[in-house]
């Protein structure tokens, strides 16, 4: 496991954290057990980065993460959890929520607390509520220990939210080989490195989507390396990365990736593979459908659509040919005819998906 330096906090952790929103699951439910298992082997491994959220398996993963460091695992590990913005309508709900929050990781003091997908109206909403100096006062009392973000909206309000409050100690931001100008992108990555602030990285893997790539994708990569191998490399060979969330759901994920984390270094690419990614890129770009990451923040539907479903159907189309994807796509069990365009999922997406007008789109394509 390789180890770097995490902004103003202080802190030195592992380049691999553990993102604990696809546990693995037995009969539709989180398999406890098996979630346990991985994380407490990650942490043998060196890992030593756990991230969890409030709202992540329907508020079960705070729970299981406290299962999980529990029997001396927890001086081995920092956790990461998040205010769930979207949900703070008071001042007082910062405190009910945080209070909530540890009692479920059975924890006094939570190591990195952040903001839950900021954007401008949330970061407007944070300031109206006086939550950053409810935060000073959590890191006062013992509660917190560093400040951080996570962010969902473009390149000028990240700089506008970093450039407004002088105390973040790091942020969180999506990025990958593809998505380098999508929300924050590249430039938000050098902005907030240049202030100072740790970097962790989400959806390095787009989902998932970059594990399996689409053909085109897929033969634009070397075989010298995994597709997933070559997407966090990508990452890591920027120094202003700290460290990249993966959500494991397997011990076989689990194992692969304790291996390329000790691989990890700054600089580790060369041009010519830097311009393999770069081709990769514009393969993808040229195919891509829906930038769905299946991160299920829009479900559930209330007329029983299962959105990040229906949108991994349709873009099989392109990965995995018609066929398959129409077999797919008859497999599932809410589909984009019971949208009611309600809207409701759209005020949730941290991709900005305009889902309702999508949803016609796939309807076209599946017809007859």
């Amino acid at each position: 496991m390789q180890y770097r330096k995490f902004g103003k906090t202080g802190e030195t952790v592992s380049v691999l954290g553990f993102g604990a929103m696809r546990f693995p699951s037995r009969d539709g439910k989180v398999d406890v057990d098996r979630a346990v298992e991985m994380m407490r082997r990650a942490i043998d491994g060196g890992l030593t980065y756990i991230d969890t959220a409030y709202f992540y398996h329907d508020g079960e993963s705070e729970k299981i993460v406290g299962r999980a460091i529990r029997d001396g695992y927890r001086e081995k590990v920092r956790i990461a959890t998040k205010l769930p913005m979207s949900m703070v309508k008071r001042e007082e709900d910062f405190e009910r929520f945080l209070s909530t929050q540890l009692g479920r990781l059975e924890i006094p003091t939570v190591d990195f607390y952040l903001l839950h997908a900021l954007n401008r109206e949330e970061w407007e909403k944070a300031k109206r509520l006086h939550i950053m100096d409810k935060m000073e006062q959590a890191r006062r009392d013992g509660r917190v220990r560093h400040i951080g973000f996570s962010f969902h909206d473009d390149y000028d309000a990240f700089r506008q939210i970093i450039d407004e409050y002088d105390g973040w100690e790091f942020c969180q931001i999506q990025l990958n080989y593809i998505g380098t100008d999508y929300q924050a992108g590249l430039r938000g990555l050098e902005y907030a490195a240049a202030k100072g602030l740790g970097v962790v990285i989400m959806e390095p893997l787009l989902g998932g989507r970059l594990a399996a790539p689409p053909r085109g994708v897929q033969a634009a990569l070397s075989p010298d390396k995994t597709p997933v191998e070559w997407a966090f490399d990508f990452l890591w060979n920027r120094p202003e990365v700290t460290l990249l969330l993966s959500g494991m759901s397997s011990m076989v994920q689990t194992e692969a990736n304790l291996l390329y984390a000790d691989r990890a270094r700054p600089g580790m690419l060369g041009e010519a593979d830097l311009a393999m990614l770069a081709e990769a890129k514009r393969v993808y770009d040229t195919a891509a459908l829906v930038p769905c990451t299946g991160c299920r923040y829009c479900m559930p539907c209330p007329f029983g659509v299962d959105i990040p479903l229906v949108f991994e159907g349709y873009n099989r189309t392109v990965s995995r040919g018609k066929d398959a994807a129409r077999a797919f796509y008859a497999g599932i069990g809410g589909k984009a005819d019971q949208c009611r365009a309600c809207r409701r999922c759209e005020q949730k997406c941290p991709q900005h998906i305009e889902i309702s007008a999508m949803m016609d789109e796939v309807r076209d394509a599946f017809a007859g």
